[in-house]
């Protein structure tokens, strides 16, 4: 049986979802991987670049799991929103 994972939302008054664990994984493991090379950048720029990656891994919209589990990431203080962007960018926080 697969293995589900609840993620949080930034916003409290929002509830997370129910992801698959290894697909959490391969896409936190994903837009980790690539903040931490590349560094800051767009919300839409990073998408595409985690599609590419990923293409072919996951059933369903890629950009859902990118999107869920983006806020799951800010949630955990992960990754942030670049204040005062527009469009919005995202940026590890550092530790």
């Amino acid at each position: 049986m697969m293995e589900s994972f609840l993620t949080l939302h930034p916003d409290s008054t929002k509830k997370g979802v129910k992801i698959e664990k290894a697909k959490y994984d391969t896409m936190r493991n994903a837009i980790l991987e690539t903040l931490r090379r590349d560094g800051a950048m767009p919300f839409m720029e990073l998408a595409a670049l985690i599609e590419d990656q990923l293409r072919g891994q996951f059933d369903g919209s890629m950009m859902w799991y990118y999107t869920t589990v983006k806020l799951d990431l800010e949630a955990r203080g992960e990754i942030r929103r670049v204040p005062n962007t527009k469009p919005q960018r995202v940026e590890l926080v550092s530790s």
